[in-house]
């Protein structure tokens, strides 16, 4: 019975050591600032708006939102794979991604606020 245990034992450890906390873990060469992040969600957030707003069918929804999408970060200068690595890596650490998020919603309240003075 040891025996067979044996292995099994030594392959967890194995794979319990391969590990990375995420503090560990190196950011990507190419990371987006958050500050640039925070610009980015809250584009996005507000094009999700409009293209609900919209009252499109679902799939021309989609096909909406994922052209301005890439609209959106082609005019940022960050390539779609930039963007997913970049929010990955601040998901992985989950306190800078409740920062970036709460900078998104202070935004986004800001021009909320400004919106209703102009009326």
């Amino acid at each position: 019975m040891k025996r067979r245990l044996r292995p099994v034992a030594v392959a967890l450890t194995l794979f319990l050591a391969a590990c990375q906390r995420p503090e560990n873990i190196n950011p990507p060469a190419d990371l987006l600032p958050r500050e640039k992040l925070v610009n980015l969600l809250t584009e996005m957030h507000l094009l999700e708006a409009r293209v609900e707003n919209a009252r499109l069918t679902p799939d021309s929804a989609r096909a909406l939102y994922l052209t301005q999408q890439k609209n959106l970060l082609w005019q940022a200068s960050v390539s779609d794979s930039i963007f997913q690595r970049s929010y990955r890596y601040y998901s992985i650490h989950g306190k800078d991604l409740d920062e970036i998020y709460s900078a998104v919603i202070d935004t986004l309240g800001q021009r909320e606020f400004r919106m209703g003075q102009k009326k």
